[in-house]
């Protein structure tokens, strides 16, 4: 079956965000009452699973592997049918 996962990954607690803190600066200049900009990436993966779990399981491995780091990142799924 086909599930589509969306990942969301962003920086711990205490970690710089220079992407958020230079988009803050850039909105504030611009005249907007900015208080604070997080960046978030998020990815829409599609896998092929027997189940929801399955489906989970393989994409908690390619964040562990690949797409997150743990030091500094965490992330979170979201898991639905195709």
């Amino acid at each position: 079956m086909d599930y589509k996962v969306e990942v969301r990954i962003e920086l711990k607690q205490g970690v710089i965000d220079a992407e958020g803190e230079t988009i803050q600066k850039s909105l504030k200049l611009l005249g907007y009452p900015i208080e604070k900009v997080s960046s978030v990436k998020v990815y829409i993966i599609e896998v092929k699973a027997i189940s929801k779990e399955d489906a989970e399981k393989k994409i908690n491995e390619a964040c562990r592997r690949l797409l997150a780091n743990p030091v500094i990142q965490n992330y979170s799924l979201s898991v639905k049918n195709a």
